[in-house]
C-alpha cells in the first residue's frame, strides 16, 4: 500500500499524546510494561522517561515530537508491514518513523524479545 499525502499530513498532525495510551493498552493487554514500552521509545528516540512525559504533557505534534529526537542509527533495521504498509518503502520521512515506532510497539506486544526489538547492525 502506498501512503497518500492525505495519510501523511494526518499523521503530522497527530499528537504523539492520543497515540501513547492506546500504546500502554497494548503491550499491557499482552503481559508487557509500561517500562518496558519506555525502553523501546527510548531506545527509537533516545527519549528518557522525563522527555517522554514532557513530550505527552506539552502535546507535541509527530512533527515536533521526532524533530526533538535523536532516531537511534539502527532504526532502519527496522522492517515489515505494519497497518498495511511495508516500512522499508515509505517515501515520507515522518511516516516512516512513526511506522518504525508502531512497528517497535507491535513486536514487544506481540512478546518479541527485547534483544531483538533493540536492533543492533
Amino acid at each position: 500500500m502506498k501512503a497518500t499525502p492525505e495519510h501523511n499530513a494526518k499523521i503530522a498532525k497527530m499528537t504523539f499524546a492520543s497515540v501513547y495510551p492506546h500504546y500502554v493498552t497494548k503491550v499491557e493487554r499482552k503481559g508487557r510494561t509500561k517500562e518496558e514500552l519506555h525502553q523501546v521509545i527510548t531506545w527509537l528516540t533516545g527519549f528518557d522517561a522525563q522527555e517522554i512525559q514532557r513530550t505527552i504533557d506539552e502535546k507535541l505534534t509527530f512533527v515536533e515530537f521526532f524533530e526533538q529526537a535523536k532516531l537511534n542509527d539502527n532504526a532502519h533495521l527496522i522492517k515489515g508491514v505494519i497497518c498495511g504498509y511495508r516500512i522499508e518503502e515509505l517515501e515520507n520521512e515522518l511516516t516512516q518513523k512513526v511506522r518504525y515506532l508502531d512497528k517497535l510497539v507491535d513486536e514487544l506486544a506481540k512478546g518479541r524479545k527485547m534483544e531483538k526489538i533493540l536492533r543492533k547492525a
